[in-house]
């Protein structure tokens, strides 16, 4: 590709959360390609094992409205923000939009102020679906130029940052790029998703039967990297936000088949109707993780296709081998 030349020569690029499930992989795609980057973690106990850091890894303990970026911003073009505080199904701090904002909007426009004053040309934001809200109605999906109706702290503090971010790039000339990634799955994958893989391996029956109706989109990480390395240097990327996805949405059903028939476990599923589901849902406190599965989350990608020439590099099916093979 003609813009990994480019990376090879011509800039250094800062990637935050370099040790998380999303940094960690742009960091292996982009020395992969022998580009110039400086990793920045909490600490070196959160380095993956699975990769070499660079020598020019910086050591970030916390990421706040105070943190000092002046040594790790010099010589940098540009910089990927994958740190944040993630979303926390159960939350044990006692102002989850405190703390969410603290380090999600705070800590994100700190860096950015920062940035611009050491000349960083690019700054790309890597945001959340759920800036646009929860869930969609099956066929009418989320777009890019959707309104944000974020619905949880998570999701309220990354629209926050978004809006702090644009203000901020409309004040000066650092461009600005924003990326909302639907559920991402991959090696290492974590939470609801893992969680089904290992019911399904366990070969238990799962009482999903009923849920063909709904819709989801999904990413798979590989297909992320790449339209995160795409945005570095595309020149069309700059002042957009982009919605991703692997452009094939899929019922709860669909899925659970596509991962059983990947793992080589049959898939046993009980048909137990939905509003049963919902009812064990509230006795349990699973109410959130059962509409996840139940409901609809689907994105629109086409200006993201359009405007950089896009296309997801795995299918689903793809991806999740991919996925199996990192487990393994």
């Amino acid at each position: 590709k003609d813009f990994e030349q480019v990376l090879r020569i011509s800039m250094t690029i800062l990637i935050t959360g370099a040790s998380g499930f999303v940094g960690s992989a742009v960091l292996q795609h982009l020395q992969d390609i022998n580009a110039s980057v400086r990793p920045v973690l909490r600490s070196t106990a959160s380095a993956s094992r699975e990769i070499s850091y660079a020598e020019e890894t910086m050591l970030v303990p916390t990421l706040d409205a105070n943190t000092n970026w002046s040594a790790a911003l010099v010589g940098v073009e540009t910089i990927v923000h994958c740190a944040a505080r993630v979303h926390v199904i159960h939350d044990e701090v006692e102002d989850p939009l405190t703390e969410y904002r603290r380090i999600n909007v705070e800590g994100t426009l700190n860096l950015a102020r920062r940035a611009v004053t050491a000349g960083v040309r690019r700054f790309i934001f890597i945001s959340s679906i759920k800036v646009n809200g929860e869930s969609t109605q099956p066929g009418r999906p989320f777009n890019a130029e959707d309104v944000p109706a974020p619905e949880d702290a998570y999701g309220i503090s990354k629209a926050e940052a978004e809006a702090g971010l644009q203000q901020l790039a409309h004040e000066t000339r650092m461009e600005l790029v924003i990326i909302r990634p639907v559920l991402v799955y991959g090696p290492g994958v974590k939470g609801n998703f893992a969680s089904l893989l290992r019911w399904l391996q366990c070969g238990l029956p799962l009482p999903l039967g009923s849920i063909k109706n709904n819709r989801r989109s999904l990413l798979a990480l590989d297909n992320l990297v790449d339209l995160i390395c795409i945005c570095i240097n595309h020149p069309r990327a700059a002042g957009q936000t982009f919605l991703v996805s692997d452009d094939e949405d899929l019922s709860t059903i669909d899925l659970l088949q596509r991962m059983s028939q990947v793992i080589g476990y049959p898939t046993r599923l009980l048909p137990v109707p939905l509003a049963a589901l919902r009812l064990a849902a509230r006795v349990l406190g699973k109410s959130n993780m059962v509409e996840r599965l139940i409901g609809s989350l689907q994105v629109d990608i086409t200006k993201t296709r359009d405007l950089l020439g896009w296309r997801p590099l795995l299918t689903v099916d793809e991806g999740l081998r991919r996925l199996m093979q990192g487990r393994q």
